[in-house]
């Protein structure tokens, strides 16, 4: 074929590996007649079009197609023919231009002849003169061992260690052993003023306040940080601060981005379902199953319930989408691979996306698993429609008292439709036809002018009626779609299919003896099932990893989003296990794994230094201090905002400022959102997918189109001017400095407040000298301002929350 297109072509798909048949037919199963149709149909095709490029003098990209082994070994983009499967064989492919990349020849089409008995040989498994077992024995293959990569410690079963004798918390006892062994002797414990921060920081996100830490340090009792974290694992504060944590691996955002940056109008009954569902510590196990399948779990007649578990399951359409683009079976597997992506990386800790072309490279996860996948979610109705522009899917949501309404408003229409007809139908009757003559058909035209003014009437008050229907709730969410099984798509591509592969779960973890999914379901609620079951050795260790992630700045499994062979083994993995097994005993409790954590000497050690220790443990692996963390984006705002007194502590609901899927921003960017005026904790924000609020963007908040459960955090000097010169900043450091100068008298009263809201410590005397000073200083320069207490007072609030000690917890 004479192109370089597809050597083009070839950059963009992967090379195809293990879907071709093991074997080509040969002499003695290939008739005379077949052999007949090769040398008469289809070798003066491949002269005539194809070999000048892909001959014995020139091979572009590397595919020669005068041979019969040139075309099953194929070049850079795979081999081009697969006997017997036109549908799957790229040289048909590219013959009938179904691919826009890949389109040969590329000067003219070949005719429709030329492309059905093309077609044809290849269905007739490509009978050849040089076909013999010598050529099939060269097809690529690959072979996934499957009893090889049961080997790998994250899909063996999770184990039961036996707990170490040292210490009274099971895990300090494993902690404890790891850093014997390595000659490392701990730090002792935070002071508690510093402790009660960093408990109340990681639990609700918020500073705690001045009386909370008053009454813990006061409070001598054994159970005295016990009871500060039972306070506030009840707090309804605690659900908001753990869902931005679940929203980062749900790539939570209220806009589309990507090509159509429309509005994910209903996106916060997601955002308020996850706070309400951890607030409740509802068990992870049922947290997972209605976002996987809510849709399909028995409700019975509770409406409640069943939105609820409708809502769930918007965290699968929640990902961005190209809803202008024009091939929309390209849409549907796209928006599947983005599905599988999500839930593997962020469920189980696997890049299952990578076996969308191929088999993978690392892990024992096959081209055919993930298809046995994407069968299940390619079954399940995520888009509305996939005309352009696309539209996502939303379930009506209706509560008790919508649907009493709604039944209202429908008999209210029907009875001005009968009043209507009551009124035609007397009119009619007086104009009294003679025998045997019907009514014409503009009889209304011959009623008296009253009646006709009072049908127009009714008329029009009909048409507001129906024009001002009670509007249903709805929720983004998916329900069950035409069910079937799907094909390979070879090099991840649906112009090109193989063979059909049941819906089923990945090998390595399922096994081959997998009980069938029915004709008539998804599979999606056999998926979640199966995925917390207790048997499933990635469920638990991939989410207790995390929650000791949050804790700990770092995973006892550091790469968090991947537990595969590419993924860095657990540092202490006897313990990952222990708290596995302890998270599903507990009935998937996350509140309990918190508990269970933060009670550990080792997250409340001091997070000092010992020269010693780092020196043989430089990484902290074993823990022998808590490593210093700074505050997350939305904590940073939302702590600013708590010392001022100007928090607006109210819970849920939605912040968008435009409708369900309207467009958000114009090209330049400027979105209609009031940031800097919303005094709601941050977690309410809007999320604009290619437009973030820039506090978020400049201190590390996530990409938002991609999960993510482990932010990086840089230091960079943006961060440091956008705290000197923001209007945010200002306005509630002005706030901050009016409360203190309202509240107090004294500068000392005032800068001990000052102090102990924002650091949760009292002054010393050499910082109280060096405030006053700054006071003094501040005041001269200013002193022709009417207002330069006010203005000094703001100044000192700001360089407060812009410092090091308000910015990190340690």
């Amino acid at each position: 074929m004479n192109t370089t297109c597809l050597s083009n072509y070839a950059i963009i798909i992967a090379i195809i590996l293990g879907h071709v048949p093991t074997q080509v037919m040969s002499d003695d199963k290939t008739s005379d007649q077949e052999i007949q149709f090769f040398e008469t149909s289809i070798r003066p095709l491949l002269l005539k079009h194809c070999t000048d490029c892909h001959g014995a003098d020139s091979q572009e990209s590397d595919l020669r197609l005068d041979s019969l082994s040139g075309m099953l070994n194929g070049g850079k983009a795979g081999p081009a023919l697969l006997p017997g499967k036109p549908e799957g064989s790229l040289i048909v492919t590219a013959v009938s231009y179904r691919d826009n990349d890949l389109k040969m020849p590329p000067d003219e089409k070949l005719s429709k002849q030329e492309i059905a008995d093309l077609t044809r040989w290849v269905q007739m498994g490509a009978p050849h003169p040089d076909a013999d077992l010598e050529t099939a024995s060269r097809l690529p293959t690959q072979h996934i061992d499957i009893a090889e990569g049961r080997k790998h410690w994250a899909f063996r079963p999770v184990k039961k260690p036996e707990v170490p004798s040292q210490g009274n918390n099971p895990v300090d006892a494993f902690i404890s052993r790891s850093q014997q062994l390595q000659g490392i002797l701990p730090l002792g414990p935070a002071d508690k003023r510093t402790l009660i921060r960093r408990a109340t920081f990681d639990l609700i996100g918020l500073p705690p306040t001045i009386e909370e830490i008053e009454n813990f340090v006061n409070d001598n009792s054994a159970d005295a940080f016990e009871k500060v974290v039972d306070r506030l694992l009840d707090s309804p504060h605690y659900g908001e601060r753990q869902a931005r944590h679940w929203l980062d691996i749900a790539r939570y955002a209220d806009s589309n981005g990507l090509d159509e940056n429309v509005a994910h109008g209903n996106a916060w009954r997601y955002r308020d379902y996850v706070v309400e569902s951890l607030n409740q510590d509802k068990p992870y196990s049922e947290f997972l199953r209605e976002q996987l399948a809510g849709d399909l779990l028995e409700s019975g007649d509770d409406y409640e319930l069943r939105n609820v578990r409708l809502i769930a399951t918007g965290y699968l359409v929640l990902g961005p989408k190209v809803l202008a683009e024009v091939d929309g079976n390209k849409m549907e597997m796209d928006i599947v691979d983005e599905q599988l992506d999500t839930i593997g990386r962020g469920l189980m800790g696997l890049t299952l996306g990578c076996a969308r072309c191929h088999d993978h490279k690392f892990d024992p996860i096959g081209n055919d698993d993930y298809y046995g996948l994407a069968g299940i979610f390619k079954s399940t109705r995520a888009m509305e429609t996939f005309e352009k522009v696309a539209r996502w899917n939303e379930n009506p949501i209706p509560t008790t008292a919508d649907i009493a309404k709604e039944e209202q408003h429908t008999a209210i229409i029907s009875a001005k439709k009968e009043e209507i007809s009551t009124l035609i139908a007397s009119a009619s009757d007086e104009l009294k036809p003679p025998t045997g003559e019907t009514l014409p058909a503009d009889v209304e035209k011959r009623f008296p002018e009253e009646t006709q003014t009072q049908l127009k009437l009714l008329r029009e008050e009909l048409k507001t009626l129906e024009s001002n229907a009670p509007v249903m709730p709805t929720a983004m969410g998916v329900k069950e779609g035409t069910i079937a099984d799907t094909a390979i798509h070879l090099r991840g591509s649906h112009l090109t299919l193989g063979n059909v592969v049941p819906r089923r779960f990945p090998r390595v973890l399922a096994g081959d003896q997998q009980p069938e999914i029915s004709d008539n379901r998804s599979g999606r609620l056999e998926f979640a099932n199966w995925l917390t079951d207790g048997d499933h050795p990635l469920t638990a260790r991939v989410m207790v990893n995390r929650i000791w992630n949050w804790h700990f700045g770092t995973g006892l499994v550091p790469t968090v989003d991947n537990f595969g062979l590419q993924g860095t083994p657990p540092t202490h993995p006897e313990l990952l296990d222990w708290l596995a097994n302890r998270f599903i005993e507990e009935g998937w409790s996350v509140k309990a794994m918190h508990r269970q954590i933060m009670l550990s000497d080792a997250y409340q050690r001091s997070s000092g230094f010992d020269s010693q220790n780092a020196e043989n443990d430089p990484g902290n692996l074993t823990y022998w201090k808590f490593n210093i963390r700074r505050l997350r984006a939305e904590s940073l705002r939302d702590a600013m905002l708590a010392v001022s007194g100007t928090l607006d502590p109210e819970l849920g609901g939605n912040l968008l400022e435009v409708k369900n899927r309207d467009y958000l921003f114009n090209h330049t960017s400027q979105d209609k959102s009031t940031y800097n005026e919303i005094r709601r904790r941050s977690l309410y924000l809007p999320v604009i997918r290619n437009h973030l609020y820039d506090l978020f963007q400049l201190f590390d908040y996530t990409d938002a189109s991609v999960l993510n459960g482990k932010r990086e955090t840089s230091t960079i000097a943006p961060q440091a001017l956008l705290l000197m010169n923001s209007e945010l900043i200002t306005d509630l450091t002005t706030s901050m400095a009016q409360d203190l100068l309202r509240q107090h008298t004294s500068n000392e009263d005032r800068i001990e407040e000052l102090y102990l809201r924002s650091y949760g410590r009292a002054p010393d005397e050499q910082e109280v000298e060096r405030v006053v000073q700054f006071l003094s200083q501040f005041e001269k320069l200013i002193a022709t301002n009417d207002e330069a207490e006010a203005h000094a007072w703001q100044a000192l609030c700001q360089a407060i929350v812009s410092s090091s000690e308000f910015l990190y917890i340690r």
